[in-house]
């Protein structure tokens, strides 16, 4: 439709077509993201407040991004936002 410049003519079916192409996608990753807010959410914490719920499923659906952060680069971050100094065990 681009190639032939049709969409230029047709702007809503060229929307709705990119639409339906997209759908599938968005809809796989909304499954799959409640599908880990089972595993995260279990019986015995249900009333976990919607921010820490955030945090906790970004953690849980980010392993690989999670697992290169270092305790020591959490550590100091913390200790910036409590206002203390931190000593590198060097």
């Amino acid at each position: 439709m681009v190639e032939t410049r049709k969409h230029e003519r047709y702007p809503l079916v060229y929307r709705l077509m990119k639409l339906v192409l997209v759908l599938p996608v968005a809809t796989a990753t909304v499954e799959m993201i409640f599908s880990d807010m089972k595993i995260v959410k279990t019986n015995l914490c249900n009333r976990i407040g919607d921010e820490f719920m955030n945090n906790c499923l970004i953690c849980y659906v980010e392993k690989e991004e999670m697992m290169k952060v270092t305790n020591q680069a959490v550590v100091r971050s913390f200790m910036k936002t409590q206002g203390c100094r931190f000593q590198d065990e060097d």
